[in-house]
C-alpha cells in the first residue's frame, strides 16, 4: 500500500472542536465485512445491538496526564511549551519532553512555570532536535511534586485535530470513564464514546470486559513522510497485558463469542500480544507494530474506531481490519454526509468482521 491511497478531503470545519453532550451520543457507522452492508445508526449506544451475552469488549485503561505547559525562559522571558512524554526518574525528576520553540532552547537553560515562577526546570540533554531531559528542581515528597506540576498542565489535546486552547473541562473529557493506569499523553479515543451508563447496560446484557494498557504516544499523530509504508517507521509505546485479560479473551475465543477491540491501540496491543497458538498471551514490554493492509488479525471480531484523519496510521490500521475498498466506501459516505464528525470528538464506527 502507499501513502497516497489514504487520501480523501476533509474540510477542517468537519473536525469536531468539542465532544458530544453526552458520551455516547455521537453517531454509529457500522461496516458488515463480510457482506459489505453500511449502517447508519443515530446513537452510539444503539452498538449493544450487535452484542450478545457472553461476547467481549477489549479496553485500553491508560490514563492521560497534563502533559501540555506553558513557560518562560530566564533572563528572556520567551514563551516556552513543554509536553511532557514520560518520567525517566522519579528521584532525580527527570522528563522526557518536546519543546516549542525547540531552537531557544540550549542545555543548561533553566525554564519558570506558574504564574508565580515556582516550578523550576533546568535542561539537562538535547536528545533530538525537538526533544530534551528537564530536571525539575523541586525538593519535597515525589507525590507533592507530581501533583503540582499536573497542577500547572492542560489536557494534551491533539493540535493536528482540535485547534482551540484546552479548557478544564478537557481535563475530564479527554478520558476514557474507565481509564486506570497513568502513562498517556493522548487518549485512546474510541474509548472515549463508552459512558458509565452505557458499560452498565453491557454488564446487564452479559457483556464482559477486558482491559490492557498501552500508554498511547504522539506517534500516533506524526506525519508520515514515506510514500512506501513499508518503510515508515512507528514510535515504541508502553504495553502490558495480564492474566485476568488473557483469561477472558481466550475464553470468549474458544466458546466463539465476539470479541470487540476498542481502538486501534487495543488492536495493536492484541496483535503483539499473541502467540503461535492465535491465543493472546501475558506481555511486558514495548510495541513498535505498524499495521497497514494487508494484515490477517487473529484474535478481534469486531472493533470500534473513529473516524481519522487523511493519511493516517489510525486509518491505515482501520482499513486493515475492515478491508480497505469498505472502509474508504465508508468513509465518502462520512464525507457526503455532513452530519458526521471526525476526529478525537468525533463520531464513532463498528466493524463486524464475522
Amino acid at each position: 500500500m502507499k501513502l497516497s491511497q489514504f487520501k480523501f478531503k476533509l474540510d477542517a470545519e468537519r473536525i469536531a472542536q468539542e465532544p458530544t453532550p453526552f458520551r455516547d451520543d455521537c453517531r454509529l457507522m457500522v461496516l458488515h465485512t463480510k457482506s459489505g452492508v453500511i449502517e447508519h445508526r443515530d446513537h452510539f449506544y444503539d452498538i449493544l445491538d450487535y452484542f450478545d451475552d457472553q461476547d467481549v469488549f477489549v479496553f485500553n485503561d491508560t490514563k492521560v496526564f497534563p502533559a501540555r505547559l506553558e513557560g518562560n525562559k530566564e533572563k528572556t522571558g520567551a514563551k516556552i511549551e513543554v509536553f511532557l512524554l514520560r518520567e525517566l526518574n522519579a528521584e532525580l525528576r527527570l522528563w522526557d519532553v518536546l519543546v516549542e520553540p525547540a531552537r531557544k532552547i540550549r542545555i543548561g537553560n533553566k525554564l519558570y512555570f506558574g504564574e508565580d515562577e515556582s516550578m523550576v526546570a533546568e535542561v539537562i540533554d538535547n536528545t533530538t532536535s525537538r526533544g530534551r531531559t528537564l530536571r525539575f528542581l523541586y525538593d519535597g515528597p515525589h507525590e507533592e511534586f507530581k501533583e503540582a506540576l499536573y497542577a500547572l498542565g492542560e489536557a494534551p489535546l491533539p493540535r493536528q485535530m482540535i485547534t482551540r486552547k484546552a479548557t478544564p473541562e478537557d481535563i475530564e473529557n479527554f478520558q476514557c470513564v474507565f481509564a486506570k493506569n497513568e502513562g498517556a499523553v493522548t487518549a485512546p479515543t474510541s474509548g472515549l464514546h463508552f459512558s458509565k451508563n452505557l458499560m452498565k447496560r453491557m454488564e446487564i446484557k452479559g457483556i464482559e470486559m477486558a482491559y490492557i494498557t498501552m500508554h498511547c504516544g504522539l506517534g500516533n499523530f506524526r506525519d508520515i513522510d514515506v510514500e512506501d509504508l513499508s518503510k515508515h517507521k512507528m514510535e515504541s509505546e508502553e504495553i502490558h497485558v495480564g492474566a485476568e485479560a488473557c483469561r477472558i479473551v481466550n475464553k470468549a475465543k474458544e466458546n466463539g463469542h465476539r470479541i470487540c477491540a476498542v481502538g486501534t491501540t487495543v488492536q495493536r496491543t492484541l496483535e503483539t500480544a499473541i502467540g503461535a497458538d492465535m491465543y493472546l498471551k501475558e506481555f511486558d514490554g514495548w510495541t513498535n507494530k505498524f499495521i497497514y493492509p494487508p494484515y490477517n488479525f487473529g484474535l478481534a471480531t469486531a472493533m470500534v474506531a473513529n473516524f481519522y484523519l487523511p493519511y493516517s496510521t489510525l486509518l491505515m490500521l482501520t482499513c486493515a481490519y475492515g478491508g480497505y475498498d469498505l472502509v474508504m466506501k465508508g468513509y465518502k459516505e462520512a464525507v457526503r454526509d455532513h452530519r458526521y464528525r471526525f476526529g478525537t470528538y468525533g463520531d464513532a464506527m463498528l466493524i463486524l468482521n464475522d
